[in-house]
């Protein structure tokens, strides 16, 4: 079966504090965006990629594969003002009877292991997620009193991407009318009454929010070398 992956870059960078948009940006002097295609290739040299940027990014997507010699086949769409329709638009350059992934671009530590597991739960259960535990305790708070209360950190994960999905429940799911309550794409396709699988994700498949986040990616990736 055909694998794709839908690479989201989307992000504007504003609370990295940086002019360039932060799945731009450079790691050990090579754009965050390409260190995550590299987990991907890595997993399957064959996996088609579809890289889902801002209509006013592209041209300077294009100038950065032309500086850092990256030749690898890809599709390029056109993102929109949600993130919802840029996955819409990005679902068009794939095909039936296939396996979805869609990434986050600013996570180039997903470990080859996490996006295994996930394209091997979807294969079998239709839908995989990626998802950590707690470590921190957590509390509720009430809106209308401004009182909070404890929750059971052991009923409560950490939703990382990638996010696999078959072809079939992934179109259908998108076929439909965006929605604020969708917060990713396992909210889409729960719409459908389809239940979500869960598998490990990895600790160091962080999103590159912060300075700070930058700074512990630069130690991370020593262990791709």
């Amino acid at each position: 079966m055909q694998k794709y992956v839908l690479i989201m870059a989307g992000g504007e960078g504003l609370r990295m504090g940086a002019d360039t948009p932060k799945q731009f940006l450079l790691l050990q002097e090579k754009p965050v965006i390409m260190h995550t295609i590299d987990r991907f290739l890595e997993y399957d040299e064959n996996i088609r990629f579809v890289v889902v940027l801002p209509e006013a990014s592209i041209a300077y997507w294009e100038k950065l594969c032309s500086e850092h010699n990256f030749s690898y086949q890809h599709t390029v769409a056109a993102g929109g003002n949600e993130r919802f329709y840029s996955v819409k638009n990005g679902l068009k350059y794939t095909a039936d009877d296939s396996l979805i992934a869609i990434h986050d671009a600013v996570r180039p530590l997903v470990d080859v292991s996490t996006i295994r597991a996930c394209f091997e739960a979807a294969d079998k259960t239709g839908s995989a997620i990626p998802v950590i535990p707690l470590i921190d305790s957590v509390r509720e708070i009430e809106t209308a009193t401004n009182n909070s209360r404890p929750l059971d950190r052991n009923s409560i994960k950490l939703v990382q991407t990638p996010q696999v999905f078959r072809s079939d429940i992934l179109h259908k799911a998108y076929d439909c009318s965006y929605s604020p309550d969708f917060t990713d794409d396992a909210t889409v396709v729960e719409r459908l009454g389809i239940n979500i699988s869960l598998v490990d994700g990895n600790s160091e498949n962080i999103k590159l929010t912060k300075p700070l986040d930058m700074q512990i990616a630069e130690a991370l990736l020593e262990k791709y070398k």
